[in-house]
């Protein structure tokens, strides 16, 4: 699978002219990709199994901590992609997911820079801002400003 790749739907075939010799396996297919522990670690099952599960841990402490900064204040997508980000030094599919994830955000943002979508965007806002400023404009017109703390006595 080729997740690193520019174009939308592209996928990397291998040709079938490549010599036996000259192969290689999925692994090294997916280069990148896998823990990135170091060495002294993944030498022992026990300490790397540990180490993943810590990784597992903080990564999604950062992830539930980016959940709850959506509907509050803070950055909240940043801290869930640094949550992604801290998972992806330890599972392949953290990485793909990211990859995937910067490979879209990067597509949009091509696309948000075309000049016709460019256009069309400033074109509805316009749009958007004259409804809101007729609608504004007739309720101060209809019921006039009143202060909440000069309201009449009832």
């Amino acid at each position: 699978m080729n997740t690193g790749s520019d174009e939308p739907g592209e996928v990397a075939v291998a040709g079938d002219e490549r010599k036996a010799d000259d192969r290689v396996s999925d692994a090294d297919a997916e280069r990148g990709l896998g823990s990135r522990a170091p060495e002294f670690i993944k030498a022992r099952r026990a300490l790397h199994v540990s180490w993943q599960v810590g990784v597992f841990v903080i990564g999604l402490a950062v992830v539930a901590l980016g959940i709850v900064m959506l509907p509050l204040p803070g950055p909240g997508w940043v801290v869930i992609f640094g949550g992604m980000a801290i998972w992806a030094t330890e599972f392949v599919w953290a990485q793909l997911v990211l990859r995937w994830t910067k490979r879209k955000v990067t597509e949009a943002a091509q696309r948000a820079l075309d000049p016709k979508v460019r256009r069309r965007n400033i074109t509805l806002t316009v749009i958007g801002l004259v409804i809101v400023g007729v609608l504004v404009g007739i309720y101060l017109w209809k019921f006039g400003v009143v202060m909440p703390w000069k309201i009449k006595d009832q």
